[in-house]
């Protein structure tokens, strides 16, 4: 499944939001420049600010404030990467050699920081202070989400409450401040504002995890990044976590020395132990139900070409391949 459904309803508005990070992102800097020229240009998703758009549309408004704030959320995911993979000393992201990998670690760093400072400006610009109130709560909540991940870092103990604490506030809390966002430009009512805000969440965390299932199971030239990745980080995800909650004390074994430091060279066993268990099909009806739970929360708005997007959108996120 692809998102090429979502070009008849904001391709023109994807587009100029990619030209405004591409004039945002211009500096004096020549170093900066190339980073930042670097990791834009390598592409992604832009799920977060394909969901600010559409929610915007669906709730009626007619502006350009949402091209900015779809600019300001795709910049904040943009340093979150920048800073993770420094982290998590990954080699590969979209396919192609991370930041880190191309320029070292003290670039991306510095790049980020610059990412997140050009992002206050597009905040600003909007002249409304319930969006800054939302972009500061969210990039704060999201920091404090990295930070937990890096504490739970080759802790074979984490369990689903846990799991899910963490990918609520890495991830899907930046999905729920777009879809939010999209609903105060188009002064929706509460009710309409409560529930985009809810469908971003769901939708954030049916996305991370597929990713975390992805990382077992997907194609390493389809998914940009190399398979295991996520075992090699020492990161205890919900697969790893299922298979130690019904496997055998010997298969929890394998994991637990796996997360703990064995990483890669475990990387067969774990996977036997994950298809014998059920674990990924486990993670990818957990996946499906945060999906369909995103997709019950826009069903009262008002039909159109963009509400229909929210419902597909929140398919793919639990159906994709990439």
């Amino acid at each position: 499944m692809t998102l090429d459904f979502l070009n008849p309803v904001i391709g023109a508005d994807m587009a100029a939001v990619d030209a405004l990070l591409r004039d945002s992102l211009r500096s004096d800097v020549v170093l900066i420049r190339r980073v930042a020229d670097y990791i834009i240009g390598g592409g992604g998703k832009r799920l977060r600010p394909a969901l600010l758009l559409l929610a915007a549309s669906a709730c009626g408004y007619r502006g350009r404030d949402h091209h900015t704030l779809a600019a300001a959320i795709e910049m904040i995911h943009t340093a979150t990467l920048l800073h993770d993979d420094v982290v998590d000393v990954s080699q590969m992201r979209r396919g192609l050699a991370t930041a880190n990998a191309e320029f070292g670690n003290a670039a991306p760093v510095l790049v980020g920081d610059f990412l997140y400072s050009r992002t206050f400006q597009l905040m600003v610009s909007v002249g409304r202070m319930r969006v800054l109130a939302i972009l500061a709560n969210a990039t704060n909540l999201i920091a404090e989400g990295e930070v937990m991940q890096l504490m739970h870092t080759g802790d074979a103990a984490l369990d689903e409450r846990a799991y899910f604490e963490v990918i609520e506030r890495k991830t899907a809390k930046l999905f729920e401040a777009a879809g939010r966002l999209g609903a105060v430009l188009g002064e929706a009512s509460p009710a309409a504002e409560d529930a985009l805000a809810r469908y971003g969440m769901h939708l954030g965390s049916a996305f991370q995890i597929m990713d975390d299932v992805l990382d077992y199971s997907g194609d390493a030239a389809h998914i940009g990044k190399n398979l295991g990745d996520d075992l090699a980080e020492g990161k205890m995800t919900l697969p790893l976590i299922r298979a130690i909650a019904v496997g055998t004390p010997e298969e929890a074994s394998v994991i637990r020395h796996a997360v703990s430091g064995g990483g890669l060279t475990d990387f067969a066993p774990v996977m036997a132990t994950l298809q014998r268990t059920g674990a990924l099909d486990y993670a990818r009806e957990r996946a499906q139900a945060e999906a369909a739970a995103a997709a019950s929360c826009v069903r009262a708005l008002p039909h159109s070409p963009a509400a229909d997007g929210l419902l597909q959108l929140s398919t793919f996120a639990a159906q994709r391949s990439y």
